[in-house]
C-alpha cells in the first residue's frame, strides 16, 4: 500500500543507526541548501494565510470600503467564499498534474496563475474585478498547495520530515502576520486606495520567488523513480542526504524501498483510482478521518475571527479601525508562535493527544467566550471585552498546538504513495467547502443572530471531541508495516512484507525494515 518506513511515516527507529550523527541540519552545507529549498516550498502555505488575514483587515479599511461601497452580508460573504470557489474548481485536475508532469512543475504552474491574479486584483477597477481576480488566486493556488507539501515530505532528510511537513501548515501564520502589519501600515494611506492596492500586491511576492527559483529545487525522488528516471532520484538522494555517496548506506536503503513500494503498487495494489478510498476498509478508514479533519480545522469557530474578526470585535465594543487592525496583527504573532512550537513536539508528544488537548481547550475556551460576549451585550463593560478578548488568544493557542501542524503532515503520513496526491486533494477539497460555507454563511448569521450563533460552535466543538476520542489513529513511533496494520489489517501488511522481501531477493538487498518486520510485526501489533 506504500512506500517503506523511511519514505512514508518519518518514523526513524528502522534506521537509526543508517544516519550519520554529525550530519545535522545547521552543519551540513547540503542539508542547509536543501532546507532552503523546502523553506522555498513553504511558503506556498503563508501566501493562504496572508490572503485569509488581507481580506480580514481590508473590511476595517475606510479606503476600501469607500471605493467597493462598504460590502456586507452575502456580498461580503462572497468577497470571501469566492477564493476557495476557485479552488473548487481546480481541484479535479490538480492531483493530475502533481503526478503528471511533477511536484515542480505544478507548483510553477499555480505559482503562474497567482501573479497574473495579485496583478489584477491589484488593479481592480470594480467589485466584479475584484472577485475575478480572487478566483483566479484561489485557482492557481490549488495547484501549489497540493504539490508543495507533497514535495516537502518526499525530498525531506528522514531526521527532519516530520517536523518540516508539520511547518508546512503552522507558516500560514507568517503570511497572516505580513499581512496584518501590512494593512496597519496602510490604513494610514487615508487618501488613496493604495491603502488596499498596496496589500494586495505584496501578496504575489512568495509566488514571483516561487517562478523564479522553482526549477532549482530537487524534484521528488518517488515521482522520478514512479516515471523511471531511477539515476535522477539516486543522484538527489545521494547529494542531499549523504554529501553525494551514492553507495551511503541510507540512500542505498531509501531509494530500494521507494522503488520496491512502487513495484509493489504497480502489481499487487494495481488499484490508484478514486475507487480505491471506498474499496477496502482500510482506505474507507483514512477517508473518514481525512474528511473529518479537514472539516473540523475550518469549522471549530476559528473562521468567526480568521476572516470576521472586525464583527466580532463591534459586539464588543471595539469599533475603532486601528484598535481592530492592531489586534490582528499581535494575534497572528501569538498564532505563529505556537504553531511553529507544536510543529517539533508531533513526535515526541503524539498526534492523538495533541488532537484532543487543542479540541477539549477549544472547547473550554469558546464557551467562556460566548458567555462574555452575551453578558456584554446585555450589561456592557470594559472587563467582559478585555475577557473576550484575552479567550481568543487562549481559544487559538489550543487550536494551533494541533490543527495547525498536524492537518497537513498526518493527512500526508496515513496516505500511501500511489492515492497521495489524490488523497490530499480530497482533504483540500473538503476545507474548501468548509471554508466556503464558513465564509458565506457567517457574516448573515452574525447579522441576524449575533453572538447566539457561537453556540451553534459550542455544540460543534463537543462533538469533534467525541470524533475524535472514537476515531483518531496514534501513528507516532510506528513503521509502515506497522501503521498499515492499524488501517488494513494484518493480512495486507503480510502481503507487503511478502511482495517487498521478493523484490530485495531478486535485487540482493536487504532491507532493515523487513527484517524489523518479520520478527516483532505480531509483537508489536
Amino acid at each position: 500500500m506504500g512506500a517503506g518506513a523511511i519514505t512514508e511515516s518519518g518514523n526513524i527507529a528502522g534506521y537509526a543507526h543508517l544516519l550519520d550523527p554529525k550530519r545535522k541540519w545547521y552543519n551540513n552545507r547540503r542539508l542547509i541548501a536543501l532546507n532552503g529549498w523546502i523553506f522555498l516550498l513553504l511558503i506556498t502555505s503563508s501566501t493562504n494565510g496572508y490572503d485569509g488575514s488581507m481580506m480580514n483587515a481590508l473590511q476595517s479599511d475606510s479606503q476600501w470600503n469607500a471605493y467597493f461601497h462598504t460590502p456586507h452580508g452575502s456580498k461580503l460573504g462572497l468577497l470571501n467564499a469566492i477564493q476557495n470557489i476557485g479552488s473548487l474548481a481546480a481541484y479535479p485536475i490538480a492531483p493530475y498534474l502533481s503526478d503528471g508532469l511533477g511536484r515542480r512543475a505544478t507548483i510553477f504552474i499555480g505559482a503562474t496563475i497567482m501573479l497574473i491574479a495579485t496583478a489584477l486584483q491589484t488593479a481592480a477597477q470594480s467589485v466584479g474585478m475584484f472577485i475575478g481576480a480572487r478566483f483566479l488566486i484561489g485557482f492557481g493556488l490549488t495547484f501549489a498547495a497540493n504539490a508543495a507539501p507533497m514535495l516537502v515530505t518526499e525530498v525531506a532528510y528522514p531526521l527532519y520530515r516530520a517536523p518540516l511537513t508539520s511547518m508546512y501548515n503552522s507558516l500560514w501564520y507568517s503570511g497572516a502576520i505580513i499581512a496584518a502589519w501590512t494593512t496597519f501600515g496602510t490604513e494610514y494611506m487615508h487618501h488613496s486606495t493604495w491603502s488596499w492596492r498596496l496589500p494586495s500586491l505584496f501578496q504575489g511576492l512568495p509566488s514571483f520567488a516561487q517562478v523564479a527559483l522553482i526549477w532549482f529545487v530537487p524534484e521528488s525522488p518517488r515521482w522520478l523513480i514512479g516515471r523511471g528516471r531511477e539515476e535522477e532520484a539516486l543522484k538527489i538522494l545521494a547529494y542531499y542526504h549523504a554529501d553525494g555517496n551514492a553507495e551511503d548506506p541510507l540512500v542505498v536503503y531509501e531509494f530500494e524501498e521507494i522503488r520496491a513500494a512502487i513495484d509493489f503498487d504497480r502489481t499487487v495494489g494495481a488499484n490508484i483510482g478514486w475507487k480505491a478510498f471506498i474499496g477496502s476498509a482500510g482506505n474507507r478508514k483514512r477517508l473518514r478521518i481525512i474528511l473529518a479533519l479537514a472539516w473540523f480545522s475550518q469549522w471549530s469557530g476559528n473562521g468567526l475571527v480568521s476572516y470576521y474578526l472586525k464583527k466580532v470585535l463591534v459586539n464588543i465594543g471595539i469599533t475603532n479601525s486601528t484598535d481592530q487592525l492592531l489586534i490582528n496583527g499581535i494575534l497572528q504573532i501569538w498564532n505563529l508562535f505556537w504553531a511553529v512550537g507544536a510543529s517539533f513536539f508531533v513526535d515526541k508528544v503524539g498526534r492523538r493527544p495533541l488532537f484532543l488537548i487543542s479540541t477539549a481547550g477549544m472547547l473550554g475556551a469558546f464557551c467562556v467566550q460566548t458567555a462574555c460576549t452575551a453578558e456584554y451585550l446585555k450589561h456592557g463593560g470594559d472587563s467582559l471585552a478585555h475577557t473576550v478578548i484575552a479567550f481568543i488568544f487562549i481559544y487559538y493557542a489550543f487550536y494551533d498546538i494541533a490543527f495547525s501542524p498536524l492537518i497537513v503532515s498526518y493527512t500526508v503520513e496515513i496516505l500511501p504513495y500511489q492515492i497521495r496526491a489524490k488523497g490530499f486533494t480530497i482533504f483540500n477539497f473538503t476545507i474548501s467547502c468548509a471554508l466556503i460555507f464558513n465564509q458565506y454563511v457567517n457574516p448573515i448569521a452574525l447579522d441576524h443572530i449575533s453572538w447566539k450563533y457561537y453556540i451553534v460552535y459550542c455544540c460543534w466543538l463537543a462533538f469533534e471531541l467525541v470524533y475524535l476520542f472514537l476515531f483518531l489513529v496514534e501513528t507516532k513511533g510506528l513503521s509502515l508495516e506497522e501503521t498499515a496494520a492499524l488501517f488494513d489489517g494484518e493480512e495486507v501488511v503480510a502481503q507487503q512484507i511478502a511482495a517487498r522481501a521478493h523484490h530485495a531477493l531478486h535485487h540482493d538487498v536487504t532491507s532493515p525494515v523487513e527484517e524489523k518486520s518479520s520478527a516483532e510485526f505480531h509483537e508489536k501489533v
